[in-house]
Parts: C-alpha cells; structure tokens; sequence
C-alpha cells in the first residue's frame, strides 16, 4: 500500500503561519507578566527586605512597566494574575516613597496610583479563585498600613487628610465585597469634624442603611445633611428610619431639631404629635417626648408628656425620676430668676412662689420612686433638701438620716 504524500498548499502554510505568530503573541504577553512578576516578587521584594531601596526602586519601576503592557494587552488585561500583580505594584509606588520619604518616587507611578491599584484588585477578585486569597491578603495588608497611617493623622487632628485615607482603606476593602464599617464611619467623622458635611453625610448614609451602631448612623447622616443645608435629605433619612424603630428618642430629637432648624416651629410639634398618634397609649413614648421637651427648655410641655406617662403606668419607675429630677430642675431655675431680679420687683414673690409649687409637685413622683429604689443615696438627699427648704424638718431628718446609712 502506498502511503499518501501531504500536499502542503499555501493556504496550509498561511494558517499554519498564523497560529505560530498568534502563539509567539501570546506568549509574548505572557511574558511580560512574569517578567512583571519576577521583577516584583524577587527583585524588589528582595531588595526592600535588605534595604536595598535604590535597587528597589529601579525594580519597581520596570515592574510597572511590565505589568502595563500586560495590563493593557487583549490576552492579559482579564489575567487574574496581572490584575493582583498591578493592585501590588502600584500601591507600592506610595509605600516606597512614604518609607523613603521620596515624594518624587511617589509621582512615578502617577497621581492615580491608588486608585489604580484598587481598581486592579476589584476587577481582578472577579476573575475567579486561583489568586482570590492573594488578592485578600493584600489588600489586608495595604489596609493595615494604611490604617496607622491614618491614626497619626487624627491625633495630629489633621481631619481632612485623614478621612481621605480612612476612605481610601474602606475602598480596598470594597474591591474584596467587603464593607469597612469601621472606616467609613472614620473617615465620617473626620470629614464631620471638618465641617465637609456633605462628604460626612454619604458616608453615615451608608452605614445606616446597614444599620452600623442602629439608630445613631441614621441621625448622624441626617445631622451632616441638615449641617450641608439639605434638610429635605436630612428628614427623609430620619423619617425612614423611624419607620423600624417610632419611638426612638434620638430619631425623634433629630427630627424635631431638624424642623426647628428650617424655622418650623409648627413642624417641630407636628412630628412629636404625629408620633403619639401612631400609639397615643405608649408610656415609652410619651416619656421620650418628655426628655425632648427638657432638651427643648420647653418646661411645662415637658412635665405633662411625663405626666402623661405615669396616667398609663403609675409604676413607671424612668418617667418618676426623670419627672422628678425635670422639676427640681426648673424650680430651681425659678429660685435663681427671682434672685437676679433687681431689689422691689413686683415679679419677685411670684417666681419665688411658682418655684415653691414646682418643688412640691417634685416631691410626689421621687417620693413614689424612693419606694421602689430606697437605696438611692442621691434621691435621698434631694428629698432630704426639698423637705427642709419647704419647712417640713420631721421628714427632712428622716430622709436625711436614711442617707447617711447608705455607704
């Protein structure tokens, strides 16, 4: 049998060609991410190691430009590998300069070093498992620095700068769908302490929406929108987080402040009317409403939410105190006006009156209170006091003498 002979044609022969010189691509690719890898991982890694920084520097630098011709060719620009080796080298353009104090260093790998190396890690995570954990891990590790980095800077109350790196640390942890809770809410309070509100406001935005630390990050994000002069943003974070939580003081609070802010006096009132309407026969809220009107100076508004508060459970043990320590308070105040005033006010003998009458109606909810907590030295002598100044010396030496029999 006679073996056939190949005709080889020059179509054969083209084909042939081409896969050759697409492979010699390819692997020309390829190359440069190695060359990258080599450059980085033995070469400048080494040289940092026995601080060798101008050898490392050198390294780094051709590492850059391995990895961007990696980076930017169609057979490479979806490597896994490439994506964690540029996330690496360019963040370590920052490193380096920072540990070497060469600013001009820094510059080489561009004003958008960092926001180039994040970006090769996020893209890079997404591009399946085999490097996964690498690309954790260094973005662990750039957190971690970057976190000191950031310390030092608060303490040194150099806010803006700060929020910016703890900012930058949150944005490495999103490239690994991770939320930094922590430094969002850093870079928040740094961007607050700035007067940048509006910066400060996204940021507790989104810590509230994951309800980080509960109700606060809502009224924190609703406070900086009110301070950047968005109120309509300020109450739509506020009303929608009292939709879970309606008897919230410090949401109500907010709310209320930021109504008055606006110059809405009648908006104020409204929301604290609105929420007893939702559930006219809770005590916790009338009781909330009470505290907000003692923030508020708003005295007599005070004193009858709390009274409404013991009307539904005269055990209420909170609303007899807070009632309580409310009119010792503004009897007090009453006493001081009257003193202010100048000799033969006509107004004298009224305020001292009115504070004599506050004092009594103190007496009955503490006194209702100190039955159920007669260990309390510091209502003891606040009885003890009221009775002696209202003339009542049988009960003043009483409560006085139970006082001093508690260590």
């Amino acid at each position: 049998m006679k073996k056939q002979k190949m005709k080889i044609t020059m179509k054969t022969l083209g084909i042939a060609l081409s896969v050759i010189a697409l492979n010699t691509v390819s692997y020309g690719q390829k190359k440069n991410e190695t060359s990258a890898a080599v450059e980085f991982k033995n070469k400048y890694q080494m040289a940092v190691a026995t601080g060798d920084f101008e050898t490392a520097k050198k390294s780094l630098i051709s590492a850059k430009e391995f990895v961007d011709l990696a980076a930017e060719h169609v057979d490479t620009k979806d490597s896994q590998k490439t994506m964690w080796l540029k996330g690496e080298i360019y963040a370590n353009f920052m490193i380096l300069g920072m540990q070497t104090q060469d600013t001009s260093f820094m510059k080489i790998g561009g004003e958008d070093a960092i926001d180039q190396s994040i970006s090769a890690f996020k893209h890079g995570f997404t591009l399946g498992k085999k490097y996964q954990a690498d690309i954790q891990n260094s973005v662990y590790q750039k957190a971690a620095m970057m976190n000191g980095m950031a310390s030092m800077l608060y303490k040194a109350e150099q806010y803006p700068a700060a929020a910016e790196v703890y900012e930058t640390i949150a944005k490495y942890s999103d490239a690994v769908n991770e939320l930094d809770s922590v430094s969002i809410y850093n870079a928040s309070l740094c961007y607050e302490k700035s007067e940048m509100h509006e910066k400060a406001a996204v940021g507790y935005e989104k810590l509230a929406a994951v309800n980080y630390k509960g109700t606060s990050s809502a009224v924190a994000a609703s406070r900086a929108y009110r301070n950047a002069g968005n109120v309509a943003k300020a109450k739509e974070i506020i009303n929608s987080a009292r939709e879970k939580n309606g008897t919230d003081r410090e949401l109500l609070l907010e709310l209320v402040n930021t109504n008055i802010e606006a110059g809405d006096a009648a908006g104020a009132e409204k929301a604290l009317n609105d929420a007893i309407a939702t559930d006219p026969n809770n005590k916790q809220l009338y009781y909330t409403i009470g505290t907000i009107y003692i923030d508020l100076k708003d005295n007599a508004k005070a004193e009858e939410s709390l009274n409404k508060a013991l009307s539904i459970d005269p055990d209420y043990i909170d609303a007899q105190y807070q009632l309580g320590a409310h009119l010792v308070t503004w009897a007090g105040d009453l006493k001081t006006e009257a003193n202010d005033l100048k000799f033969g006010d006509p107004n004298y003998n009224k305020l001292l009156q009115q504070s004599e009458d506050t004092y009594k109606r103190a007496m009955i909810p503490l006194e209702k209170y100190i039955v159920a907590f007669p260990d309390d030295k510091a209502v003891l002598n606040i009885l003890f006091q009221l009775h002696r100044n209202l003339g009542n010396s049988e009960k003043a030496i009483e409560y006085k003498k139970r006082a001093e029999g508690i260590e």
